[in-house]
């Protein structure tokens, strides 16, 4: 499936709409666009139903997770949460910290490696396996997973490490 998290559909050029998925606000609630109504516990219960009608037709559920950047794009751009949370931790910034590194070409990059953020996307990844019943990830634009805080490509990333030893994640397709 294309993303399914959260999304911004403002996140668009000249007035258009994102119907793509691939400006996250959340990384842990299913569209509510998709949903039949627009609330979270209906998006919730309508995916989970999807997904128990896909395997029961022998279909497995592979999603297209977006773990390199945010919605919130570059330093103009709007603030959701993480960059009111703990901007210096959450994103990877230019040496003088007053910009957004874009390594993804949507203006910001996620700090992959930076231990909360690590966290969460695990905790998001196993939400999706143990709640929502999926069988597999594919990552966009991975190669952001292999960063360290100043943007470097790692020869061991720790999360990749992490998703690769986690004992939920160990049957899961990626």
């Amino acid at each position: 499936l294309l993303p399914v998290f959260q999304f911004d559909p403002q996140d668009a050029p000249n007035g258009r709409r994102n119907y793509w998925g691939y400006s996250p606000v959340s990384f842990f609630a299913p569209h509510t666009a998709y949903a039949t109504h627009p609330d979270a516990q209906t998006a919730m219960d309508e995916f989970r139903t999807m997904v128990k009608a896909l395997h029961r037709a022998g279909i497995e559920v592979i999603l297209d997770v977006v773990y390199n950047h945010t919605a919130e794009g570059d330093d103009k751009g709007p603030t959701f949460a993480y960059r009111g949370l703990a901007n210096l931790e959450y994103y990877t910034l230019e040496k003088d910290r007053a910009y957004y590194a874009n390594y993804s070409g949507t203006g910001n990059t996620l700090n992959a490696n930076f231990s909360i953020v690590r966290r969460m996307i695990l905790d998001s990844l196993r939400y999706w396996v143990q709640a929502m019943h999926v069988d597999g990830f594919r990552f966009d634009l991975a190669s952001i997973l292999s960063r360290d805080e100043h943007g470097d490509p790692m020869a061991n990333p720790p999360i990749l490490w992490d998703i690769e030893n986690d004992p939920v994640l160990a049957g899961t397709k990626l």
